[in-house]
């Protein structure tokens, strides 16, 4: 597993800086690899690089054309190229919010093992959204800048406000139109699957719904993890078998209304506990046997539990690496043996490392979304820059809270301190160790994580820059894309890189009738 390390730093005798264009460096993989701010890299034996820092790869070395042209030698660079490229790979700093995320109740049936959610029980009414906060957050998402809106419902359970979901999408389609705002519109709804049903499962196809659900592995894992809130247990039945009913009902209703099964299914996230760590093959192949192609691993977020809770489900970060590199070199495997299936953290960095854009997700980005790339609208109209933070206010501290909806203008928004401080401490080139790091161009900072990772600890007292050598979250990111590069570098046959593009090649979710006007 790849560790926080890089080469010494060379001798200062004989290096050329004038040379020299602007790159980070480290040692991955047994050699040196280069990286500039605009996504380009190379790897570089250790003779080469010192080759290079004295200026003496001529015209006539193998890599010197490569090493112009991607601005690590300075003689010869298209600056302006490189400077589109990375104009590029910023564009989301130009747009702004995109993921809405609505939270249409706050009560729940489960009462999961790692949940942080700010959970209420069944009878908790006065947690749910009304149809007029509903309106006041449809009429202020969509004054966002950004081209692009994905209104995503969250809880407690939000199909337990499933009246107030339908009219959110069905005034946010209306007021597209007629407010002019002509914006490119998605919906996606993150159940549990436990609360639904055949009305509102046809609902959601016939309206193409992004459905998400949790799915933690086979049933003795899943179960486990998803227990049922206090009183719901008796008859609730069993969660991994409502979860699988459900998704099978979709799926088949998806093939019915003529929809691309490959683009139309149900996707589902998993949340990794120590339970997991013992049957990472099984929760995989369950996911293979399910088609569902995108198994997204991620980590606990080891903050906010009681001792005793992280005890039974939390680990340490190197457990959670050996378990993701266990994990990924096995779905490379299936990958090589003709199973079609994407690890859906990796794919956000092979994003950044493959191509020139930026997929934008805005936990992985500098600076982050919080308040600028996403924004939480709480139950009650309350506005934060992110799901966590509203958790934070939850916890009764509401540093993270920009404004209420139906008072707030969208300016009030974007420009309070907190998203700018936000902003601020995100951006790589202003922290220590991100600023010369081989990884900056791929990497993201999450000033929410460093905050309750600092918090916890009583002598600094909470930080939203926090030291990034001291981070998990760096070490995470560090050590996954450390892992990508090994497999790019040593990929003799070309046969990885095929698997790794074919990761990040999307197709768009069409209407039937065109989706099958282009086959």
């Amino acid at each position: 597993m790849a560790q926080l390390r890089t080469i010494a730093a060379p001798k200062r005798d004989g290096i050329k800086p004038d040379d020299l264009g602007f790159f980070q460096f480290g040692n991955v993989a047994g050699k040196i690899l280069l990286t500039n701010d605009a996504g380009d890299w190379e790897f570089l034996e250790e003779e080469d690089f010192q080759l290079l820092l004295r200026g003496e790869i001529n015209a006539e070395h193998p890599s010197h054309k490569t090493l112009v042209a991607k601005g690590f030698i300075r003689d010869g660079w298209d600056v302006e190229q490189t400077a589109q490229q990375f104009r590029k790979k910023k564009s989301f700093i130009q747009h702004g919010p995109h993921l809405h995320i609505v939270i249409a109740t706050l009560r729940c049936n489960q009462s999961c093992k790692y949940c942080h959610a700010s959970r209420t029980t069944m009878d908790r009414v006065d947690t749910d959204m009304s149809m007029q906060t509903a309106e006041d957050v449809v009429d202020l998402a969509l004054q966002s800048t950004s081209p692009y809106v994905n209104f995503e419902f969250q809880g407690g359970e939000p199909t337990i406000n499933f009246e107030v979901i339908k009219h959110t999408i069905e005034y946010s389609k209306k007021r597209n139109i007629e407010g002019g705002f002509n914006k490119d519109l998605d919906h996606s709804i993150v159940t549990n699957m436990t609360y639904m049903t055949e009305e509102i499962a046809n609902w959601l196809v016939d309206n193409q719904i992004w459905v998400c659900t949790s799915l933690d592995g086979p049933e003795h894992v899943h179960n486990y993890n998803r227990t049922w809130s206090k009183g719901v247990g008796t008859d609730g039945g069993n969660a991994y078998e409502s979860v699988m009913k459900w998704i099978s009902y979709f799926n088949n209703r998806y093939i019915e209304k003529g929809y691309d099964p490959d683009l139309w299914h149900i996707d589902a996230l998993m949340t990794t506990t120590r339970k997991t760590l013992e049957h990472w093959k099984e929760v995989i192949d369950l996911y293979i046997d399910l088609n569902i192609k995108n198994v997204h691993l991620r980590p606990l977020n080891p903050y906010g539990f009681a001792l005793s809770t992280w005890r039974k489900i939390g680990y340490s970060i190197d457990e959670y690496l050996d378990f993701y590199a266990q994990a990924l070199d096995y779905i490379i495997e299936l990958n090589l043996n003709g199973v079609e299936v994407i690890e859906g953290t990796s794919s956000i960095f092979l994003k950044k490392i493959l191509t020139s854009e930026d997929p934008n997700f805005v936990d992985i980005r500098s600076p982050c979304g919080a308040g600028t790339g996403q924004v939480a609208y709480n139950y009650d109209g309350r506005l934060f820059t992110c799901d966590e933070g509203r958790m934070t206010s939850a916890m009764g501290n509401d540093l993270f809270e920009i404004g209420t909806v139906g008072e707030s203008t969208y300016a009030d928004m974007i420009q309070h301190p907190t998203v700018k401080a936000m902003a601020i401490a995100s951006i790589q080139d202003t922290l220590p160790s991100c600023n010369t790091c081989w990884n900056k161009p791929y990497c993201g900072v999450c000033p929410m994580h460093n905050y309750m990772m600092t918090g916890q600890n009583a002598s600094r007292g909470a930080d939203i820059f926090g030291q990034r050598p001291r981070s998990p979250k760096c070490r995470e990111h560090y050590s996954i894309a450390a892992l990508l590069f090994e497999k790019l570098a040593n990929d003799k046959d070309g046969r990885i890189e095929k698997i790794f593009r074919r990761w990040i090649t999307s197709r768009p979710r069409v209407e039937p009738a065109a989706a099958e006007c282009s086959m």
